[in-house]
């Protein structure tokens, strides 16, 4: 699912816009209602989950059997609500006339048992995206792909849309990296060039390294920086931002860019996130790297 089209997703998790109008909608949220404790919060929770029954007096309680009875019904309630609610978001991603191969019911019904707990509203479209990106091209997503995204929060989900902002593709499309730096290997007349090394803070991207951390432990990147292949003098590396085509040229013998790359379900997961590419970026590649390449969109 290289293409973008209707199955990726765009404000949902933008790293910019939608970040700022959450923020807006909780100042609504928060100006509307009365602050709540901690423990007026642990009631509310108890209460929705089943669970408050022991915090009743004892005359009060109903027989623990059927308050476990009444909980286990609830929950196969939420669950049932979840995915009808997934269900409905995905048919407005689905084609009605375009034609595809078979779907895997043994997919289908791995896909219900890990989303079956979604609830939160952004994750349901993204699940929904997943299951019309599947039955759309079927092989798109892996299982263990799913797996993973299961344990994802949703600023996880923002943190990803944030490392795809910044991304560059291969000529494949299949290798997705973040540049991250770029240095002339060291020699007899520029050991001592301060310029010899030039590195892209990426913090001021949202990208620091211990959210890049958060990225490996869900197995998203690599943690560890690979490298490109020494180039030459008038040598190129060929890459696409987000749809642009991206040339880097040597302009000196011996040059190396680095980059943390995106792990294969980091890559399928990366296809739910809509081009949102960022400029500043790209333009900061282009001016600390002049030293070492000529970098051409």
């Amino acid at each position: 699912m290289e293409k973008k089209n209707k199955n990726t997703i765009t404000t949902d998790i933008s790293p910019h816009s939608h970040s700022n109008r959450i923020a807006t909608n909780d100042k609504k949220t928060k100006s509307n209602s009365s602050p709540l404790t901690t423990q007026m919060q642990l009631l509310s929770l108890a209460k929705q989950f089943v669970l408050d029954g022991g915090l009743l007096p004892s005359e009060k309680q109903v027989p623990l059997e059927d308050r476990a009875r009444k909980r286990d019904r609830l929950s196969h309630l939420r669950k049932q609500q979840n995915l009808e609610a997934i269900i409905q978001k995905t048919i407005s991603f689905c084609s009605g006339d375009e034609i595809t191969d078979r779907a895997d019911q043994d997919w289908f019904n791995s896909f219900t048992t890990l989303a079956e707990d979604i609830s939160n509203h952004t994750m349901q479209d993204l699940w929904a995206k997943i299951l019309a990106g599947e039955i759309t091209h079927p092989g798109s997503f892996s299982l263990k792909s799913l797996t993973i995204f299961r344990k994802m929060s949703v600023n996880d989900a923002r943190l990803l849309a944030k490392a795809c902002s910044l991304a560059v593709k291969d000529p494949s499309k299949k290798n997705i990296r973040i540049i991250s730096s770029a240095y002339q290997t060291p020699g007899f007349f520029n050991i001592f060039n301060k310029n010899r090394d030039k590195k892209i803070n990426l913090s001021q991207f949202g990208l620091s390294y211990a959210e890049l951390l958060t990225l490996a432990e869900n197995d998203l990147i690599f943690i560890q920086e690979t490298e490109s292949n020494t180039l030459d003098k008038n040598e190129e590396l060929h890459f696409t931002f987000h749809s642009v085509p991206l040339t880097f040229s040597a302009l000196k013998s011996h040059c190396v860019v680095n980059f943390y790359k995106f792990t294969p379900i980091g890559a399928e997961l990366a296809s739910l996130i809509a081009d949102n590419p960022n400029n500043e970026y790209l333009n900061l590649l282009k001016s600390e790297f002049s030293t070492h390449f000529s970098i051409k969109s």
